[in-house]
């Protein structure tokens, strides 16, 4: 029997008002908290470089678009600390909170459909890890690959001046085999986070 997931529920001052479902929570569009991390390889290349996940194309919002490297939901009574889970479930990494850098929090909004609202307090971390793609055990359920984008290519694209650049990466093929892609992403190969 799988265990159904549980948020607390904020107003939009992130005041705790409840705890709500899921499904409640996405369907009725409530507040609620998320633990992100970008994660940062500066041996990779000049300038350092990004690791981006590609969504599992089963995922209920933005399945098969390049992602921020690491990201969850905070469950009802976790707080940010215990939301650092997140990149030992998704990536594998097992690192302490001492080891990430706290950037601060967004609040961020987005409608999806009618049925699927998205409001989110995204306390937002950065770690530095060098080791290569082929190392991370991602979890292959939420994950169907990482790319390492260079930060100065991808701020580029994020600013309009450029259109596409190329990223070198691992995906999964349908033998569930690790396999090497290169990639042009634009802009709308990213979610919009």
């Amino acid at each position: 029997m799988s265990q159904i997931e549980q948020f607390d529920i904020f107003d939009y001052e992130m005041i705790k008002i409840g705890v709500e479902t899921r499904e409640n929570v996405h369907s009725r569009g409530l507040w609620h908290q998320t633990f992100h991390c970008w994660v940062i390889n500066n041996s990779v290349s000049e300038g350092g470089s990004v690791l981006l996940q590609l969504r599992h194309k089963d995922k209920d919002t933005f399945p098969g678009l390049l992602d921020i490297s690491c990201a969850g939901h905070l469950q009802s009574g976790e707080t940010i600390e215990d939301g650092v889970r997140e990149l030992e479930e998704e990536l594998g990494i097992s690192a302490s909170l001492s080891e990430l850098f706290y950037c601060g929090m967004v609040a961020q909004e987005n409608v999806i459909s009618n049925e699927l609202i998205d409001r989110e307090f995204n306390h937002v971390f950065i770690h530095e890890n060098n080791k290569p793609l082929e190392e991370y055990n991602f979890q292959k359920d939420e994950i169907s690959g990482l790319f390492f984008a260079n930060i100065k290519d991808f701020k580029r694209l994020l600013s309009g001046d450029v259109d596409f650049f190329w990223v070198d990466g691992v995906v999964i093929d349908e033998l569930d085999q690790q396999i090497h892609e290169r990639r042009k992403i634009q802009g709308h190969d990213l979610t919009p986070n």
